[in-house]
C-alpha cells in the first residue's frame, strides 16, 4: 500500500516521519521544500507536486486551515484535477466543523472517502507518535486505517458520522481557548491590587485555578516569551467555528463570545502571529501593570 503525505509543517513533518518508520512506501509533499531533506536522507520519496501524491493508495493531510484544505483537494492542479486514484482521505488538520462536511460530501459524490481525525498531543505528541485522535467519517474506513493511526498516536476514537472528529477537537479546543482569555484578564488584576507576579503564579498553578493553560502559559508570561506557541490568528478560526455552530444550531455560548471579543482586541493590536498568551497585553495596558518577573 502506498501512502501520500501532504503538509511538512510543525507538526505533519514528525507525523509523516513516524508513518515512515513501518510504511517504505511513503511519499511526502509539501510546497516548502526546507524538511525534504531530512526525509530524502532516508530514502523516503519527497515531491511538490500533487500528480505524485494522486497516485497513491491513501492520502494524508496536516494543513493549515480549511482553505488550503479545499484549495489542496478542489483547486487549480489540486488533487481530483490529477486524477486522483487514492480512495482515501485522512485530514489530520484541525479545520472547521462545517468545513469538513462540505468536503465530505463532495469528495463522496467523487467515490473518495474522507476521514476527519485532527490530533492533539502538541508537537512533543508528534515528535514521540503520543498523539490523541478523533475520527469521523465512515466507521469500516476508520476501522481500515486504524493500523496506520497507530503509527502517529496511542489514544485512537472513533467520534461518529462525517466532522464529528473535528467536533471534537473542536470542543476541547474551545474550552483551551476560554481558559487562556481568562488568565489574560484576571491576572493583571492581580498587580494592579499590589501582588507579586511569580507568587501569584505559583498559588494559581498549585491551588483550584490550575488549569493546562495555567500551567503552561504563566511562565512565559513572566519570562516575557510570547512567541513559539500555537498563534492567535490560528487560535482564532476555531471561535470562529464555534459562532457558526453557535448561530446555526441557537445554542447560547455567552462565555465564549466575551472570550472571542478578547481575541479580537488582541488581533487588533497586531498580535495575530503571536502566542494566545499575548492576550494579557490587551488588559496590562488598559491596567498600566505588568505580569512579569522582575517587571521586564
Amino acid at each position: 500500500m502506498k501512502i501520500g503525505f501532504i503538509g511538512l509543517g510543525q507538526m505533519g513533518k514528525h507525523i509523516a516521519m513516524n508513518l515512515s518508520k513501518r510504511n517504505e512506501k511513503l511519499i511526502v509533499c509539501d510546497v516548502c521544500t526546507d524538511n525534504f531533506n531530512e526525509f530524502s536522507k532516508k530514502g523516503i520519496q519527497t515531491t511538490t507536486n500533487f500528480f505524485d501524491i494522486a497516485q497513491v493508495d491513501i492520502i494524508f493531510l496536516s494543513l493549515p486551515n480549511t482553505k488550503i484544505v479545499k484549495e489542496v483537494i478542489f483547486g487549480n492542479k489540486g488533487l481530483l484535477e490529477c486524477s486522483i486514484k487514492a480512495k482515501i482521505i485522512v485530514d489530520l488538520s484541525t479545520i472547521t466543523y462545517n468545513g469538513t462536511i462540505e468536503i465530505a460530501e463532495r469528495l463522496g459524490k467523487e467515490g473518495i472517502s474522507f476521514i476527519d481525525a485532527p490530533v492533539s498531543g502538541g508537537e512533543a505528541g508528534a515528535i514521540n507518535a503520543t498523539l490523541t485522535i478523533m475520527g469521523g467519517g465512515d466507521k469500516n474506513v476508520f476501522e481500515k486505517i486504524n493500523p496506520l493511526l497507530k503509527d502517529i498516536g496511542n489514544e485512537i476514537l472513533y467520534m461518529g458520522e462525517s466532522g464529528k472528529g473535528q467536533l471534537t477537537k473542536l470542543i476541547n479546543q474551545l474550552l483551551y481557548d476560554i481558559n487562556v482569555a481568562a488568565l489574560a484578564e484576571i491576572l493583571p488584576m492581580a498587580i494592579k491590587l499590589g501582588l507579586e507576579p511569580a507568587k501569584v503564579g505559583k498559588v494559581v498553578n498549585n491551588g483550584s485555578g490550575r488549569s493546562y493553560a495555567s500551567e503552561f502559559f504563566i511562565s512565559r508570561i513572566l519570562g516575557n516569551e510570547f512567541k513559539g506557541a500555537y498563534t492567535m490568528g490560528n487560535a482564532y478560526k476555531d471561535l470562529v467555528s464555534g459562532a457558526e455552530i453557535s448561530a446555526e444550531h441557537c445554542i447560547p455560548l455567552p462565555i465564549l463570545h466575551a472570550a472571542t471579543s478578547t481575541y479580537q482586541m488582541a488581533l487588533l493590536k497586531g498580535y495575530e502571529n503571536a502566542d494566545k498568551s499575548s492576550m494579557i497585553k490587551i488588559f496590562e495596558e488598559l491596567l498600566d501593570v505588568k505580569f512579569r518577573e522582575n517587571n521586564c
